[in-house]
């Protein structure tokens, strides 16, 4: 039988996460905060990480915790402005030069992250060209179009929050909640899944968003 991916508890799914990890965290619009697991990794303490996350101050999210505790060195996202006035704590931080900024448009945020998922190295697109996004990267004219090279993405860990799950890690998702976490499975070395529901049975094919070959653990959190 195959091995039952289901595990006790946050802090056992992410026991082995190293310092310098590159974590991979899902979420958008409020919907998908792997927000259990988020502060098991707060609370296990990792430092030097490299987050990648939609948004580096969305005000459902708890990466912010991970940033205030000092756990992170960098922060790859499509946004990085709070939502107040006021400077977040992950802009404070940055414009004291104390952690790094890679601020990526969103489709190529997310391809970044398939390609690497898929293997691909690199791929060419005219998104950014022609703008501070761009600079320093290779470009090139395809059919008198210009292009710029980015390249792919691949994480340690991936935390994604889905709503059901069976003992084979397969992964069903609620809406929205979908986003970014299948890409982020696939191009991960351990992908943790945070979820509502657990079946004893297992997932019904057509039910199946997420394909448990690519997810590592999964624990059912309360809500």
């Amino acid at each position: 039988m195959p091995i039952d991916k289901r595990v006790a508890s946050a802090a056992e799914a992410l026991a082995d996460v190293a310092d310098g990890a590159t974590v991979f965290i899902s979420g958008f619009g409020g919907a998908g905060f792997p927000n259990v697991l988020i502060r098991a990794l707060r609370d296990r303490g990792p430092k030097n990480l490299t987050l990648v996350v939609n948004s580096a101050t969305h005000r459902y999210s708890y990466t912010h915790e991970l940033i205030e505790a000092g756990l992170v060195r960098k922060v790859v996202c499509t946004a990085a402005r709070g939502h107040t006035k006021e400077p977040s704590a992950f802009e404070r931080l940055w414009m004291e030069g104390r952690i790094e900024l890679e601020c990526v448009p969103q489709g190529t945020f997310t391809e970044r992250i398939r390609a690497g998922g898929a293997g691909i190295p690199a791929f060419f697109t005219p998104v950014g060209f022609g703008t501070e996004l761009a600079k320093g990267k290779e470009v090139r004219s395809f059919d008198g179009r210009d292009y710029v090279l980015e390249h792919a993405m691949t994480a340690d860990v991936a935390l994604v929050r889905a709503d059901t799950d069976d003992r084979y890690g397969n992964l069903s998702f609620r809406y929205a909640q979908m986003n970014f976490g299948p890409v982020m499975a696939t191009a991960a070395t351990l992908a943790v899944a945070e979820v509502r529901t657990t079946l004893d049975e297992p997932m019904l094919y057509e039910k199946v968003q997420l394909p448990g070959v690519y997810v590592d653990r999964v624990v059912t959190v309360a809500a």
